[in-house]
């Protein structure tokens, strides 16, 4: 017979929140492959727990590597249990082409439910959670980061990223650049642990919260893009633009009121306006 691949959810924080079977699957385990060995020797101390057999490093780096030599074991008859630093593997942690190796091997897959950020976050951030959408780490480069936000500017789900608190600011003004500086935001941080936080307010205003520095792990919970009031072509969109200009208004803050009566990114009303100024131009020469 094969054996079983268990996917065992770890403390997001709080070592009381380990449910009583993750004890009992890390005792019982053949293999305990594990994405930082120190932290599950603390983990099993905390929980009084002896593994009984062979704990391995599965992380990011060896990921690909120790995958087939764990999926041997699970097709010799071994039980393996998986475990990350935090929360669910495979889950934004290694995990998933284990899971999809062993999926392919008709193995068994089964899990031990645990803490997650993800579900935690978006059940405190006070934003709607009846739809949403998980999007992970965004991209570490200015320029990826900003496209790929801009992808989803006009998602109408409630919006859930994990962030770095070294990347943290830069990533929340992207958010705002992005989405709108009005768009309401959570910062959650330290969830289950002693400093927990979550900051909410608009983007704008938390990114510039951010910018005085944030520690902990962070997840960023962003509430999905308003439904449109009107559907609107470039045409219209720059000349209400104008028109609010004639009568005074910065085209900055043109822009912004344009935008947020539309239902749409600033970023699409500004590119609107500078189509049509640069469509001007060429008429003229």
């Amino acid at each position: 017979m094969t054996g079983i691949l268990v996917l065992a959810g770890t403390p997001i924080g709080d070592i009381s929140d380990a449910p009583p079977r993750l004890a009992q699957e890390l005792a019982g385990a053949d293999v305990v492959a594990a994405e930082d060995t120190r932290r599950l020797r603390r983990l099993t101390q905390a929980l009084g727990v002896q593994v009984g057999g062979r704990v391995v490093s599965y992380f990011e780096g060896n990921e690909a590597a120790r995958t087939p030599e764990l999926v041997e074991a699970l097709v010799g008859g071994a039980r393996v249990v998986l475990v990350t630093d935090a929360g669910m593997p495979s889950v934004s942690d290694p995990g998933y082409r284990l899971v999809a190796a062993a999926v392919e091997k008709d193995i068994k897959v089964t899990a031990v439910p645990g803490p997650s950020a993800v579900l935690t976050a978006l059940a405190l951030s006070g934003l709607p959670v009846d739809r949403f959408c998980f999007e992970g780490f965004l991209p570490r480069k200015a320029g990826e980061r900003l496209s790929r936000l801009r992808e989803v500017a006009d998602e109408r789900r409630t919006l859930v990223y994990f962030e770095a608190p070294h990347r943290v600011d830069d990533t929340l003004a992207a958010m705002a650049e992005a989405f709108g500086t009005e768009r309401r935001a959570a910062v959650c941080r330290e969830l289950t642990k002693t400093y927990e936080e979550v900051k909410r307010g608009p983007l704008g205003e938390l990114a510039a919260w951010a910018a005085e520095g944030v520690r902990g792990e962070i997840t960023v919970v962003v509430e999905g893009a308003p439904e449109r009031t009107e559907q609107l072509d470039a045409a219209e969109l720059v000349r209400r633009v104008q028109v609010r200009e004639e009568a005074g208004e910065r085209r900055k803050e043109a822009i912004a009121v344009v935008a947020e009566e539309a239902g749409l990114p600033k970023r699409e009303v500004f590119d609107a306006v500078v189509a049509a100024k640069n469509a001007a131009r060429s008429g003229m020469s």
